[in-house]
């Protein structure tokens, strides 16, 4: 395949040389640690800085995580893939009367930058510099859910059934983060600056002096594509066709900084198109960002409408990207069409010259995929594998899955400079990306979102991002993330796609090969047949007379009807829950129930119309599983108002104490 420049006339257009991947960047002073104070302030500023990620930090600093990871997982060989990933602390202390489980404990100087959980309970307190009072107080769920006075959406909120707060509380010396309720997820992710940095400790009344410039922190996450206007650099319109098989070249001398681009595309396969071309930038000699345009820009396949701080894409079709990319004597931009037809691409580029330091790191986007994964045996999927002195700032991740069934258990695993243990251990993929519960709404937010699922359930096409912008973790040597695949359903096999996004100074080096036109490929999804058992009376359509707790569909891969009526939420031994069902007629019939087991799930009595079904069931499993079908017994029914009851009688004593219940359906065979 041939290659040209990108400087020509394109029907009719003179275009600027430039590449369609941009980046927002602007330039920041290397200070010493010893000079500098480190303030609330200066973190708020840091929460929308992109400028800042192309210098290393200086003072430097390590960003690590707390979470309820399950402390069973000690190494590759001993328990690695461990799920039971909520209650988990490093203590319990008595305080006041009361006791607190202790989520984080550290020495300073230090900052929290993001706490998140999936089910918030309690009071979170948080102890500064080993004070006797929290400085911060306030119900986990206020804190997390934009509800606290001075911290409201998008600082905290819940999205799509996650709880974030990202507002940054410095300490000078120590930070201790507890909670009075002890059985709930939680990550809590924070900064530790080398020894002899300044800190300020927050105070809970600096959120009345900085009220003005929460203001507008507040204003600028709610519009996170921000003011065109406000951006530096001079604008230039590109308007250009690339053939099939064709390649374009294009080289910039520096020292420069590719500050924003827009890029509208038109082709008649829009997203083969996103797949099939293939941006690569070299800066000062080194490769650095190999992808498929769409997927460099933060979702895949297709167009999928979002908006974050670095990277969007309009319902209309229009994709931005502010990623900061200087470099000091040159850049070559290459951009290769391995689909078979013409690829429409116009918008704007801005650039603008850039001061050059030893602090200044390129940008670097990379994509690797592969297809037919199998579910088990559970692995570890790499994301990225660096080496040099450089900050990791986030991914793009994209998956089909052929089953209803959840694919995302898995932890993330983040290695820092030759750690033998992840300094980052989570509790499950869509909690690393700041959603729970494997849920399939969408969200926006500007620092994370899932801006596909196709469904129903999680069946099909998902495409989910994640950027640390205060929250960045830096490495001096080496970084390595793994993600766990962890999928409920043992038997499917999925494909799976990411964009890393990180900085390094020159030199640095990665795992990454070249991307082959095979690879740059979408491959079709078949759409989803519901599966039914015939006849059966579905759990979830059952109509619900009582209940202690919460009863309510859910959505599963391999049961009938693709849901099932899921009891959760608070039961204890003796609670109940009552369903109310018809018989085609009065009559004797042999009845037949289909259920689900798990690790949370209880040990119940079952009764129709007040007559035991045998004796008490055990639906405790370690995984989530369904039961085969189970003969309940002959039974005489009435036409209507047969009344199913489910008592909780306990647990197995290897199980969760939650006494959940799955039911999936009732089947009825007539005896007469």
């Amino acid at each position: 395949m041939g290659h040209r420049s990108f400087s020509f006339v394109s029907r009719g257009k003179e275009i600027l040389p430039g590449l369609l991947i941009g980046l927002f960047l602007g330039q920041t002073l290397g200070i010493a640690a010893s000079d500098r104070m480190i303030t609330t302030a200066d973190l708020l500023d840091d929460m929308t800085n992109l400028s800042a990620l192309a210098e290393f930090p200086s003072p430097a600093y390590t960003c690590r995580q707390f979470s309820s990871y399950d402390r069973k997982s000690k190494s590759p060989s001993e328990d690695w893939f461990a799920n039971g990933d909520s209650g988990q602390y490093l203590r319990v202390e008595e305080r006041n009367g009361r006791q607190e489980y202790v989520m984080m404990d550290t020495a300073g100087p230090g900052a929290i930058v993001r706490i998140w959980s999936a089910n918030p309970e309690g009071t979170l307190r948080i102890y500064l510099d080993q004070a006797e009072q929290p400085a911060l107080e306030a119900t986990m769920s206020d804190l997390l859910g934009g509800k606290y006075p001075g911290l409201p959406k998008p600082l905290a909120g819940e999205y799509s059934k996650g709880w974030n707060l990202y507002f940054p509380i410095p300490y000078a010396r120590h930070c201790k983060v507890t909670s009075d309720k002890g059985k709930f997820y939680y990550h809590v992710n924070y900064r530790t600056y080398e020894a002899g940095t300044k800190v300020e400790t927050f105070n809970k009344a600096q959120l009345q002096s900085l009220s003005g410039r929460l203001e507008k922190l507040v204003a600028r996450l709610s519009q996170p594509r921000g003011n065109p206007q406000e951006f530096p650099g001079e604008i230039q319109p590109f308007d250009i066709e690339l053939q099939p098989g064709a390649s374009l070249q294009q080289s910039f001398a520096g020292p420069m900084a590719i500050r924003r681009t827009v890029v509208r595309m038109a082709a008649t396969d829009p997203e083969a198109a996103l797949r099939g071309v293939i941006v690569r930038m070299t800066f000062d000699g080194e490769l650095a960002v190999e992808g498929p345009l769409g997927d460099l820009f933060g979702s895949a396949p297709g167009i999928n409408a979002f908006s974050t701080l670095p990277t969007g894409m309009t319902p209309e079709g229009e994709m931005y990207c502010h990623w900061c990319m200087p470099f000091k004597e040159s850049a070559l931009v290459e951009l290769v069409n391995f689909t078979q037809v013409p690829v429409t691409l116009s918008g704007l580029i801005a650039l603008d010259s850039y001061r050059w330091t030893d602090a200044s790191m390129h940008f670097h986007a990379r994509w690797r995929s592969q297809t037919g994964v199998p579910s088990r045996p559970m692995i570890d999927w790499n994301y990225l594998t660096a080496q040099g002195k450089g900050v990791f700032t986030g991914v793009a991740f994209a998956i089909d899955n052929p089953v209803k069934d959840w694919w995302g258990e898995g932890d993330e695993k983040i290695y820092v400079d030759g750690e033998t243990f992840p300094s980052h251990f989570g509790t499950g993929t869509e909690d690393y990306y700041g959603y729970a519960w494997c849920w399939p709404g969408l969200f926006t937010h500007a620092y994370h979102s899932q801006p596909r699922c196709d469904g129903p359930g999680n069946y099909g096409r998902t495409s989910v991002n994640r950027f640390h912008i205060l929250d960045r973790i830096p490495f001096g040597r080496d970084f390595k993330f793994d993600m766990e695949l962890w999928h409920w359903n043992e038997r499917c096999k999925v494909n799976m796609a990411v964009v890393a996004y990180w900085y390094a100074r020159p030199g640095a080096s990665d795992g990454f090969k070249p991307i082959r036109s095979s690879e740059a490929v979408v491959l079709p999804m078949p759409e989803y047949v519901v599966p039914r058992v015939a006849g059966a009376l579905e759990g979830e359509t059952m109509k619900i007379v009582r209940v202690i707790g919460t009863a309510e569909p859910q959505d599963w891969d391999g049961v009938s009807g693709g849901k099932h009526l899921w009891w959760h939420a608070g039961m204890k031994t003796g609670d109940t829950l009552t369903l109310s069902f018809s018989a085609p007629k009065a009559g004797r019939y042999q009845v037949f129930g289909h259920f689900l087991r798990a690790r949370d799930y209880g040990i119940h009595q079952l009764a129709i119309n007040g007559i035991k079904l045998g004796e008490p069931m055990d639906f405790y499993n370690p995984d989530v599983k369904p039961t085969d079908e189970m003969d309940l017994g002959a039974r005489e029914l009435k036409a209507e108002d047969n009344i199913l009851t489910v008592t909780v009688v306990g647990a197995n004593a290897k199980a969760e104490k939650a006494y959940m219940f799955g039911l999936d359906y009732l089947l009825l065979k007539p005896m007469d």
